[in-house]
């Protein structure tokens, strides 16, 4: 098959999948961006991609075309190295902005793997594979309590309260930054547009869009790691009574128990007991009459 058999084929499948995971990173950093201004509204997207069909049907091709993208990136590097032996370039002027990264582009793909890898650890095997597998995630440092797997925000509070998930990340996106300015015309390049003019507009464009969509991946990980050092995401009564509302309505089981012993004892937050509803209202009410007839 022309695609496989051939160098030009082979960087084609490159081209294709490249295109499609630059598009996907720019649509994840701009669902992120939605935690920023409105945390409620992102748990309700991250319901909405949750196990559901069309949900799961997405991630098996983001999936297809991340692998293809890694072993077509390792054969050509490999058929690479190999055709030219110990001369890795045999094109010795390129732009000066672009020539670091175009000589490193495995290493920094590597970086990004392991960067994805960690990434997935912390929300996508908690939220998506956790909800297809019915598995409970439990927060331990918070006396056990249960996660609905669409509590989107309280999954970032679990991985921005680890001092080292911020400069980890912040590796990983200068890693994506380099990777991308130069995957961006290079993908072009291989479709035809390598036309001089053109060429010129195109890593414009690549830098400016890469730039735009990594300096927003920058500032979602700062005040991530800011709002979950104050609290917000575990205390805040909007957030806390939809983990409820998730967990009522079959998402899992809530990130607190609405009884008395969870919402009635001095140690509990206002906000937590200002969302006690039903059966654990009412037993609140009931102890708190007692104590004070007593």
């Amino acid at each position: 098959m022309w695609l496989t058999s051939s160098s030009i084929g082979r960087k084609v499948v490159m081209a294709l999948t490249g295109i499609c995971l630059v598009l996907f990173v720019t649509f994840h950093a701009l669902m992120n961006g939605v935690a920023l201004f409105w945390p409620s509204a992102y748990n309700e997207v991250c319901l909405f991609l949750g196990a559901n069909w069309y949900a799961l049907i997405a991630s098996a091709g983001l999936a297809v075309l991340c692998i293809l993208h890694i072993i077509f990136a390792v054969w050509l590097t490999v058929q690479n190295r190999t055709a030219r032996g110990s001369e890795r370039y045999d094109v010795t002027t390129r732009p000066k902005q672009v020539e670091w990264s175009s000589k490193n582009m495995l290493v920094l793909g590597i970086v990004i793997l392991a960067f994805l890898v960690i990434h997935l650890i912390q929300f996508w095997s908690k939220m998506q594979l956790a909800e297809i597998c019915g598995n409970e995630v439990v927060d331990t440092m918070r006396d056990g309590q249960a996660i609905p797997p669409a509590a989107g925000t309280y999954f970032i509070a679990m991985a921005f309260r680890n001092p080292l998930t911020l400069p980890v990340y912040l590796i990983g996106f200068v890693a994506l930054w380099f990777h991308l300015t130069h995957g961006f015309w290079s993908m072009f390049q291989t479709i035809g547009w390598n036309g001089k003019i053109w060429m010129e507009r195109v890593k414009c464009i690549g830098n400016c869009w890469v730039t735009i969509v990594v300096a927003l991946f920058v500032a979602e990980a700062i005040v991530f790691t800011v709002q979950t050092n104050r609290g917000v995401y575990y205390d805040c009564p909007v957030l806390q009574e939809q983990y409820m509302e998730m967990a009522a309505h079959g998402h899992g089981t809530p990130a607190a128990e609405c009884t008395a012993a969870a919402f009635c004892s001095d140690d509990a937050p206002s906000c937590a007991k200002a969302q006690c509803a039903g059966e654990a209202e009412a037993e609140c009410v009931e102890i708190e009459t007692v104590t004070v007839n007593e």
